[in-house]
């Protein structure tokens, strides 16, 4: 069973379902129509009892670029309410996925970036091929990573995250694996399988038992994700931001206020 939305996928075969984020013309680029999607369809399968295991993959080349670029012109207009909004939208599906009651993989074939990189830092499994990429490079154009911290620090400490999170160094998914930020790399003519191998594993187990066993890991992040998203607001109003996007538009180098 396929259904097709605006910017998503979503596909279901017996107790297995996979969203596919479906605008590879944009190298599936984040904008608040794909988030508000997303959120809806994770909703729906999180109350269907016929799904027990979720897979998240992009359509194209690139699993997910991070901010759109039409999104990051837009909030150059953007007030501190408007801003705060926007990070709250984010921050509620990076939520809403990590604490998703029910197992979720994602299969990264290309370029996880920034938010893209986020996306998948939440889900519980990730399978990558040796040509992906992952990364926060957010700093480079004036941005911070606030709200994937929170669960980046969680995966490989904070001496890791700090490394990538000020650097905005992108990596390879041998390096990803080897810092625990993905779970398995594989061959791209294996990817496949590898997926179908590890969600049978999870269909065999008690949906139960997984439940109960990821809410394990909730403790906090709620109220830590809306301090950051408060964190990420408030920085969206420095002139750094401001010149940082407008550089990243006018494909120039930045040139910072702040020393």
């Amino acid at each position: 069973m396929s259904r097709y939305f605006e910017t998503i996928l979503l596909e279901q075969s017996g107790a297995h379902a996979t969203v596919w984020l479906n605008r590879p013309e944009k190298r599936n680029a984040l904008n608040n129509h794909l988030v508000q999607e997303l959120k809806d369809v994770f909703t729906e399968l999180e109350s269907d009892t016929s799904v027990k295991v979720v897979s998240l993959k992009g359509k194209g080349k690139a699993f997910c670029s991070g901010a759109d670029l039409e999104h990051l012109k837009a909030m150059r207009a953007f007030d501190e309410s408007k801003n705060l909004e926007d990070s709250f939208s984010l921050s509620q599906l990076y939520s809403q996925i990590y604490t998703f009651p029910k197992p979720v993989v994602a299969v990264v074939q290309g370029a996880a970036l920034a938010g893209g990189s986020g996306l998948a830092t939440v889900c519980d499994f990730v399978l990558a091929t040796p040509e992906s990429k992952f990364g926060y490079p957010e700093v480079k154009i004036g941005f911070v990573a606030a709200l994937v911290s929170a669960f980046l620090i969680r995966q490989v400490g904070q001496r890791r995250a700090k490394e990538l999170l000020l650097s905005g160094e992108i990596i390879s998914a041998q390096s990803a694996f080897e810092l625990g930020m993905i779970t398995k790399v594989v061959e791209e003519q294996l990817i496949r399988n590898a997926e179908s191998e590890l969600i049978q594993k999870l269909l065999n187990n008690s949906s139960l038992a997984m439940r109960t066993t990821k809410a394990l890991f909730n403790e906090d992040i709620e109220k830590e994700l809306e301090k950051l998203a408060r964190i990420n607001a408030t920085f969206r109003t420095t002139e750094d931001f401001m010149e940082g996007i407008t550089s990243f538009i006018e494909k120039r180098k930045p040139k910072w206020t702040h020393s």
